[in-house]
């Protein structure tokens, strides 16, 4: 179950360059990533991207509940990892201080900041509804796919 699990998950980044090839909006792009996102990644409740706007995280593409439409910097998991441009594996939402709590049933949660020419311009925001979900493997795949989604800035970059 883990081998396949694994094999998913690399497949993840070529499927979005192929699912990418072409377009020229980065909006239609991360409607699709985001899709494609939740329909790969195993155990998940919510996938989708924060796009920095006028210094704060604005709710962009995404699959799932409703969710947190503002989110400064420096709040909850995405507004941290946003501040500290580093990725947050959380394993228990429940004990990160200020979580903010858009579904009551997700339990863990991965954030990646999205880079563009060296600037923070969003995050990858992944929630499962069970403890711990992401492991070092899965932390892997979705950094690179981070980095590579920060590259398709440069479509739009007047979307930041």
């Amino acid at each position: 179950m883990e081998e396949k699990l694994t094999m998913r998950m690399e497949t993840l980044l070529d499927n979005a360059k192929a699912l990418c090839f072409e377009e020229t909006d980065l909006i239609c792009c991360l409607a699709n990533l985001s899709a494609l996102i939740m329909q790969s990644v195993p155990n998940i409740n919510w996938a989708g991207f924060y796009l920095m706007k006028q210094g704060e995280l604005i709710l962009g593409p995404f699959q799932g509940k409703p969710a947190c439409t503002h989110i400064a910097l420096g709040q909850g998991v995405c507004g941290t990892a946003a501040q500290k441009n580093t990725c947050l594996v959380v394993m228990d939402v429940h004990q990160f201080p200020g979580h903010i709590a858009c579904d009551q049933n997700s339990r863990s949660e991965i954030v990646v900041p999205l880079v563009y020419q060296s600037e923070v311009v969003g995050v990858l925001d992944i929630d499962a509804p069970i403890p711990d979900r992401f492991k070092p493997a899965d932390e892997a795949v979705l950094r690179e796919l981070g980095a590579w989604i920060g590259g398709l800035f440069a479509l739009n970059p007047h979307e930041r």
